[in-house]
């Protein structure tokens, strides 16, 4: 399988390139901007109570939005109505944000662990079934790469997943597991195990690592030699 360039440049801006004040994180405003300064993207998707993708990371609703409710007990409707901390925008549908990227960049699209991950991969292959541009799934859980890699093998899929140098010499099995199960083209690491030996033997292999989260162009010097691309945070990389 040939892996879209995107995943090896430009840098990913993590939840789009946003700034309070300014443009809240996984907004249209924050994917606009990163569109427009020439990034890729990194976004979140959970499902709402009537099965509608939406693009948020937390599982509740109070950091960004100061309700104490969960994504999954609201409708769209609802959620529409719920303007984010941060910036002027509101919760995007990601319908909405892939109709506005429309192929400008490049996007990684991680999908939360929830209780039905079937089903939240399949509504979003729907949505990537009709989209044109270069996109790839990423999740911490492997049931949904699985799902990608059974119903959807042509699209790019990484792992998503961090732990320590002592976890990664003492759960060698615990990993080749979760590789086996969710079979990803390629892998999205902390900083941490970016550095470590399955990411460089990945690597050695042939395919990518694109280490996350950056937030200083020192961070960034300190994987470089360990990562093909990273996702970045608070600093325009």
């Amino acid at each position: 399988m040939i892996l879209p360039g995107g995943l090896w440049q430009p840098p990913f801006a993590h939840r789009g390139l946003w700034r309070p004040g300014e443009a809240a994180e996984n907004s249209l405003a924050a994917f606009e901007r990163a569109c427009q300064s020439r990034f890729g993207a990194e976004l979140d998707v959970r499902l709402t109570l009537d099965g509608e993708v939406v693009v948020f990371h937390d599982e509740t609703l109070l950091r960004m939005a100061g309700l104490d409710e969960g994504v999954a007990n609201q409708t769209l409707a609802q959620i529409a109505e719920i303007p984010l901390h941060g910036g002027p925008d509101r919760i995007p549908t990601l319908a909405q944000v892939l109709e506005l990227v429309a192929g400008r960049a490049m996007l990684l699209i991680e999908l939360k662990p929830g209780p039905e991950p079937d089903v939240l991969a399949r509504r979003v292959a729907d949505l990537l079934d009709r989209y044109r541009g270069d996109v790839a799934a990423i999740s911490f859980d492997p049931a949904s790469l699985a799902w990608f890699a059974a119903e959807r093998p042509q699209l790019p899929r990484g792992l998503d997943a961090m732990w320590d140098p002592e976890f990664e010499a003492e759960a060698a099995g615990e990993l080749e597991r979760l590789l086996a199960l969710s079979d990803p083209h390629f892998l999205a690491l902390e900083k941490q195990a970016a550095m470590g030996p399955l990411a460089a033997a990945w690597r050695a292999s042939g395919r990518p690592v694109i280490a996350w989260t950056m937030r200083s162009t020192e961070d960034v010097d300190a994987v470089a030699d360990h990562c093909d691309n990273f996702i970045f945070e608070g600093f325009t990389a």
